[in-house]
């Protein structure tokens, strides 16, 4: 358990903000002081940590010449991070009258597979193949279909399988699935699964890894009944193919959470112990990902830790989340200070995170120091992060203050992006400056950026507000026309503008039935809405927030957490074209494979 956090503030416990002399927090130590509003101070934030420390390392190597190879590999590795091409390095290495050794050229392919730069890998592969001196093998094409796989580049891997039935290999489970890999990666789900069919119904037979693959690939591409019919199989069949790992049960916990059936993914959750599989951090990363209440968080996050489980990045970057939109800016920053002290190495989303725990209620002073520790972390400030200080000026109504630090993200080097105008059109509209709120969109639209729905919402809002109902219907309008169908959020503002009868009618025509613009996509019972409320939401929040695999699909921050929304019109032509469709995707893929 996180140790006790004490505050004393300073206002009158008659207060209706605090009701005693002591508050106590969970879960960690943090010195603050109280005036009229909760300032933090973040005294324990720039002190040094030991992860921070560089440990030089003590190599011992065989003899002289094993020293000089390792040398040698290493500078060739480092001139192909430079030159970012392998195989122009890998020539000059080479003359005319001896190859290369295969123990470099097998030593830079496992370090760049490690490394999981599988364009390097499928690079230095398709020129091997063409090599008459490489004894190009079978574990050489499954190394190079895997490499396309990894990257979706499933006409590359359609290309290398034909080559393995050409050259007589028999049919493999590794190269199967890698192909799999590549058509999900390529948005071709229903390729995908005509493999995945295949190969359960005349083989190779599916690997567990197989199994976990196909069930990432029907999540990311929203086929959940074809998810929940794979894992039923797996979990209730009397004599199942394989048992369901930690990978398969955790992906169909991310399913429910992307489909917002919290029920199910708790009893799923119960299920795991009772089939002997283990519950780890990522399981409940799960769980915590779901939440948006702190209380709820706060008690799976204590429930990890009586589990003697360790919390990771994720689970500190979502129970920071979690506080920050609660506007518990203390326990934010209290949260993020536990990770420092636990020596878990922060991220840039973990950093951005707490920055707009700050940014949110308009802590300029609390988010620059947040701003300036991120250096001395190695995290260098991103676009994402220029961003969200820039939205602590906003929200704390310092127009001045957010223009020059909008001039110093370009003086830096960044390009402003959609959110980051959009940042300042709300600052402006906020305060009801209309003139500097349309000439920082004419600025936007002269840079080449188009307007999304946030934006056009913003200004029709701001011009209903002046009274101005006819210019609100104008910029609703231009929504359209720019070819962004009005949201839910946007049809209500409109709706909430009209004061008069006439207007009434006008705003009720021009909303007409919400079911004509939006559906619901529902997974027994439970249905999402999109409603895209995070003016911080940026290009980044698709970055993720720990390298390991199995963290993908557990990221903070980001305030709709990938909700599902579907055109209605959309989705009655993918219902109408399905089985054709499905019928000539999957004739051409087992055409591929020969099967």
């Amino acid at each position: 358990m996180a140790p006790t956090l004490y505050f004393k503030p300073c206002i009158s416990p008659s207060s209706n903000n605090w009701s005693q002399s002591n508050m106590v927090v969970n879960p960690v130590n943090l010195n603050t002081k109280f005036s009229r509003r909760l300032e933090v101070v973040a005294r324990g934030m720039l002190s040094p940590r030991k992860f921070l420390q560089r440990r030089k390392k003590l190599e011992v190597f065989k003899d002289a010449a094993h020293e000089a190879d390792q040398r040698k590999w290493r500078g060739l590795m480092k001139q192909i991070e430079e030159t970012g091409s392998a195989v122009s390095v890998l020539k000059t290495r080479r003359n005319d009258t001896r190859a290369l050794p295969k123990d470099l050229v097998l030593g830079t392919l496992v370090r760049f597979k490690q490394l999981k730069k599988w364009n390097v890998v499928a690079e230095i592969l398709e020129w091997l193949r063409t090599q008459h001196w490489w004894d190009f093998n079978e574990m050489d094409s499954i190394m190079l279909i895997t490499a396309h796989g990894k990257q979706g580049n499933f006409n590359a891997a359609e290309k290398v399988l034909s080559y393995m039935n050409k050259r007589g290999y028999a049919p493999n489970v590794v190269s199967h699935t890698a192909l799999m890999e590549a058509y999900g990666r390529g948005a071709q789900y229903n390729n995908a699964e005509a493999i995945f069919r295949r190969m359960q119904s005349s083989g190779p037979k599916p690997s567990a890894v197989t199994y976990q693959i196909i069930l990432k690939i029907f999540v990311e591409g929203n086929k959940f009944k074809e998810a929940e019919e794979v894992f039923e199989t797996l979990l209730n069949e009397d004599q199942p193919p394989l048992k369901p790992d930690q990978k398969m049960f955790h992906m169909m916990i991310y399913m429910y959470r992307k489909a917002g059936n919290y029920e199910k993914a708790r009893k799923l959750f119960g299920v795991m112990p009772e089939r002997g599989v283990p519950q780890s951090t990522v399981t409940y990363n799960s769980l915590m990902s779901f939440e948006t209440n702190y209380k709820e968080v706060s008690k799976i996050y204590d429930q990890m830790q009586r589990s003697g489980l360790r919390p990771d990045v994720v689970s500190y970057a979502l129970l920071i989340n979690v506080y920050g939109k609660a506007r518990r800016e203390e326990e934010a920053l209290a949260v993020f200070e536990e990770m420092l002290d636990a020596g878990v190495r922060p991220t840039h989303k973990a950093y951005n995170i707490l920055l707009d725990a700050f940014a949110i209620s308009g802590m300029v002073e609390q988010a620059q120091k947040v701003f300036k520790s991120m250096r001395r972390d190695r995290c260098t400030p991103d676009l994402c992060s220029y961003t969200t200080m820039l939205s602590a000026y906003v929200n704390a109504s310092d127009m001045i203050g957010a223009e020059k630090f909008f001039n110093r993200l370009k003086q830096d080097g960044f390009e402003p992006n959609v959110i980051t105008y959009g940042t300042l059109i709300k600052g402006y509209a906020k305060l009801n400056d209309l003139e500097k709120m349309m000439d920082k969109y004419e600025q936007m639209q002269l840079s080449g950026i188009k307007a999304n729905q946030t934006i056009f919402t913003t200004i029709m809002d701001a011009h209903g507000k002046n009274k101005d109902f006819g210019s609100a219907v104008i910029w609703y309008k231009e929504m359209e026309r720019f070819g962004l169908p009005p949201d839910k959020k946007s049809k209500n503002i409109l709706l909430s503008l009209a004061k008069t009868p006439d207007e009434q009618e006008e705003a009720n025509q021009l909303v007409g039935d919400t079911d004509n613009y939006h559906s619901v996509n529902r997974i027994n019972g439970a249905s999402t809405f999109e409603d895209n409320d995070d003016d911080n939401d940026d290009d980044e929040s698709d970055e993720e927030i720990d390298e390991d695999d199995e963290n993908e699909y557990h990221e903070a921050g980001d305030a709709e957490d990938r909700r599902i929304s579907f055109n209605k019109d959309e989705e009655l032509m993918t219902v109408l074209n399905k089985d054709n469709q499905q019928t000539r995707e999957g004739l051409h893929c087992l055409e591929v494979i020969h099967l």
